[in-house]
């Protein structure tokens, strides 16, 4: 047995939100977290005008975490947060935002953060989704997630392919991540010719696809 695996800290994260804007992050990844972090919350909630001069009256001094997640709405805010933890040397995911720096993380959407040394058990959960899958009689039995999510559509959406056709899976798999998403769907991105929520469905088809294809090239599973 692994006493030191046991007996590890948990990763200490702070999420910064606005009105609750992280509370659907938060919850998966107490959900789906395996007890490996210990999670706290700044929230400003005050109404906040459009030009925010010096986000020092808004965010704490200091900050004492392993990493800190952004689900601020207003930039101004999370410029100043951000250069507050490059100073500090506390790495920054702040998925679909603009930066002018280069210190934040920020993935089109939370499920499209690539693994990253220096995020810690988070980088190695939660992110691009990474899969396992097993096939009986030409039907989905089980998918195994290594790597998903924050908002936990990943395991969720996994649930409801079971029983699926293989062939069928990678679209019904998608189809199921949107419908637990919780990506803004309005925000349509030119770049892209996607909203958040069909950008997180493609990623989520592609990776089953991936671990489909991976498994028909195994010996046991000849022209699946």
């Amino acid at each position: 047995m692994n006493h030191l695996k046991l007996n590890k800290k948990p990763q200490r994260i702070i999420v910064f939100q606005q009105k609750g804007s992280g509370l659907n992050k938060i919850r998966g990844i107490q959900a789906f977290g395996g007890g490996r972090f210990d999670l706290k919350t700044v929230d400003i909630d005050e109404p906040l005008p459009a030009i925010i001069e010096h986000g020092r009256d808004y965010l704490p001094e200091s900050i004492e975490a392993d990493l800190v997640l952004d689900y601020l709405k207003h930039l101004d805010l999370s410029n100043d947060l951000w250069l507050l933890c490059e100073k500090l040397g506390i790495p920054v995911v702040a998925s679909n935002k603009k930066t002018t720096g280069s210190w934040a993380m920020t993935p089109r959407v939370c499920c499209a953060l690539p693994g990253h040394a220096k995020l810690g058990e988070y980088g190695k959960l939660f992110g691009a989704p990474e899969l396992e899958v097993k096939v009986k009689d030409g039907l989905i039995a089980e998918i195994s997630v290594a790597h998903g999510a924050p908002c936990g559509a990943t395991w969720e959406a996994a649930l409801e392919t079971i029983g699926v056709p293989v062939n069928d899976a990678p679209v019904h798999y998608g189809l199921k991540t949107q419908f637990f998403c919780t990506a803004n769907p309005a925000g349509w991105d030119v770049m892209y010719g996607k909203s958040p929520v069909h950008y997180a469905a493609e990623l989520h088809k592609a990776a089953l696809k991936v671990a489909i294809d991976r498994l028909a090239r195994c010996s046991e599973h000849p022209g699946l």
